[in-house]
């Protein structure tokens, strides 16, 4: 096992494993619930973090995560079917379902 990921933030660290799931990787978290404990040991140690099971599945997680943070800072991108302004992080069109297009910002 490898840690993949960490952050203060667990609804972070449970959007990083779901989208891990959703890629066939299984993972597993740890300190899912010690934020309790902060006080007792560092607040540091207390943070969730996500473990990739399969060590061979290292570099493939690594790259959907990178990915899935580097669309936060993207742009919004407006869809060619219907012309709604949709954030960077749908690929589908909220409105009408369509998929994203490449071209279209």
């Amino acid at each position: 096992m490898k840690l993949i990921y960490t952050h203060e933030n667990r609804f972070l660290v449970g959007n990083a494993h779901n989208i891990l799931e959703q890629a066939g990787i299984r993972v597993v978290w740890k300190n899912e619930f010690a934020s309790s404990a902060i006080g007792e040991i560092s607040p540091f140690d207390t943070w969730p973090e996500l473990w990739v099971i399969d060590d061979s599945d290292y570099e493939q997680a690594m790259q959907i995560i990178s990915t899935a943070l580097s669309a936060t800072n993207a742009p919004e991108w407006t869809c060619g079917s219907c012309n709604e302004n949709n954030d960077a992080a749908f690929e589908t069109c909220w409105n009408c379902q369509a998929e994203k297009q490449e071209t279209t910002q």
